[in-house]
């Protein structure tokens, strides 16, 4: 299964934030959405990623600078040029970059460099256990069968 088939399954939807914008603003908007990264845009529409922040980069940024979230931007705590995944790309290759790299977020550009949409390693392991999941029912009905 390519990337594309989870993000067709799940949606394309990113949520996204300016590298202009406070942590205290992407505090906000991780919790009204329920997600732990948001890619950083420079334009919205469409967006020119710039790089992504994460809960841990907003614990990095707390421990090290120790100011107040809505004193600290964005553009100075998110992990710029971050990895990224083509629509193309296995869950297998994915996965493995993801575990290699210590991530749980990544952005899917297509050829043109644009953002198509983000992955997490949850969505990872729900296809695969999804899958795991079909292969044992076939198996049960073969020996059952």
């Amino acid at each position: 299964m390519s990337l594309h088939e989870i993000l067709r399954n799940k949606g394309h939807q990113v949520f996204s934030i300016s590298p202009r914008a406070t942590l205290g603003d992407v505090v906000q908007k991780l919790l009204r959405n329920n997600c732990g990264s948001l890619v950083v845009c420079e334009d919205e529409d469409p967006c020119r990623m710039v790089g992504i922040i994460t809960e841990r980069d907003i614990l990095r940024a707390c421990a090290a600078k120790q100011s107040p979230l809505d004193q600290l931007l964005v553009a100075d705590c998110m992990t710029r040029n971050p990895m990224t995944g083509l629509p193309d790309e296995s869950v297998q290759s994915a996965m493995g970059l993801m575990t290699e790299r210590r991530i749980r977020h990544l952005p899917i550009l297509n050829y043109d460099g644009q953002l198509v949409g983000l992955i997490s390693i949850g969505d990872l392991v729900k296809q695969q256990h999804d899958e795991l999941s079909r292969e044992n029912h076939y198996l049960k009905s073969y020996i059952h069968g």
